[in-house]
């Protein structure tokens, strides 16, 4: 009886260990470095966006907080090494449009990007422009339109690549339009906008950090942006609303996740320092110098990014599919 007891004593012991140790471990957190994990590789738009974030986060965190580049499969790999991550709060997946919503119509994945991972908070957006060679016959969006019905599967729109964000843009322009034009998929954006601004393709859907410099030097044509609103890099540009086609509405964003079942307060602490980062002048200027747009601060939280990922993911997924979407 008395070893019975002891037993119970010492699991009892055990099982409040257990119990004390979890909370915690959250309430200690940070205790080490933390590594944002990008799925693409160093010096592209995500990874700098990481960066900037990441060196802001640091201050709020008081730990370091590495960025580590995980790149292959559209972004898939690294992606998958944070949904096998500990559910600690020290891997973080930074993420965007094409890793989080588009790939999952795309590749069949070893992860489930919504099931595996717990949202964080959005960081940035960036609408897309839809932009045309300077020789193009229409003067704005409607005559673009009507154009391209009167010539269809006789336009080229440019692309960096099949199953990225500019042809899934062009796909769901062509679904809204009814029009038809071929893709012509190129190695990167930037050989794709030199070909636009030689006139040897039609159209391109890009960003407006791209764009932008070619517009303003004469070289190639805007016709609208794909928000709701205008932006603030470019507020002479009309949005697809004012333009003729309503509910074009196309950004490209990007975001952090950690793995499924991470603590509540954890995913409470990176948030507040995400939101801390995105308040600071310093963060919000170098990121408009990137092109992006930063959340309202109730877009930020991480029940906002949840329902927004949930949205993209209904919205695009279809739209993917039925277009028959590969990736390279």
């Amino acid at each position: 009886m008395i070893a019975k007891r002891a037993i119970l004593l010492v699991l009892g012991a055990i099982g409040f260990g257990i119990s004390a140790a979890a909370p915690a471990s959250a309430q200690d957190y940070p205790s080490h470095p933390v590594t944002l994990m990008v799925p693409f590789a160093a010096g592209g738009p995500t990874d700098a966006i990481a960066r900037i974030i990441g060196e802001r986060m640091r201050a709020a965190l008081g730990q370091p907080v590495l960025v580590e580049n995980v790149t292959g499969a559209g972004g898939s790999i690294g992606v998958g090494r944070v949904a096998r991550a500990a559910p600690d709060g020290y891997t973080v997946s930074v993420g965007n449009l094409s890793s989080h919503v588009f790939n999952g119509a795309i590749y069949t994945l070893p992860y489930d990007l919504l099931a595996d991972f717990e949202p964080v908070a959005l960081l940035s957006f960036q609408p897309l422009l839809i932009v045309a060679r300077q020789g193009m016959p229409a003067g704005n969006l409607k005559e673009l339109i009507a154009w391209l019905k009167a010539n269809p599967d006789k336009v080229t729109q440019g692309t960096p690549g099949a199953g990225t964000a500019a042809h899934i843009a062009g796909a769901f322009f062509q679904r809204e339009t009814g029009t038809r034009f071929a893709f012509v998929p190129y190695r990167g954006t930037g050989p794709a906008m030199q070909d636009l601004v030689a006139g040897q393709i039609d159209l391109m859907i890009d960003t407006p950090t791209n764009s932008l410099p070619h517009v303003r030097a004469g070289a190639i044509k805007v016709y609208a942006v794909a928000a709701p609103s205008r932006i603030p890099s470019a507020p002479e540009v009309p949005t697809v609303d004012e333009a003729g086609l309503p509910g074009f509405h196309f950004s490209f964003w990007q975001a952090l996740w950690v793995p499924k079942g991470t603590p509540k307060p954890v995913v409470e602490r990176l948030n507040a320092a995400v939101m801390e980062a995105l308040a600071d002048p310093a963060v919000r200027q170098r990121l408009a110098d990137q092109g992006q747009e930063i959340p309202t601060r109730d877009q930020q939280t991480p029940q906002a990014l949840g329902a927004y990922h949930k949205a993209e993911i209904e919205k695009w997924w279809p739209i993917v599919k039925a277009a028959n979407i590969k990736a390279d």
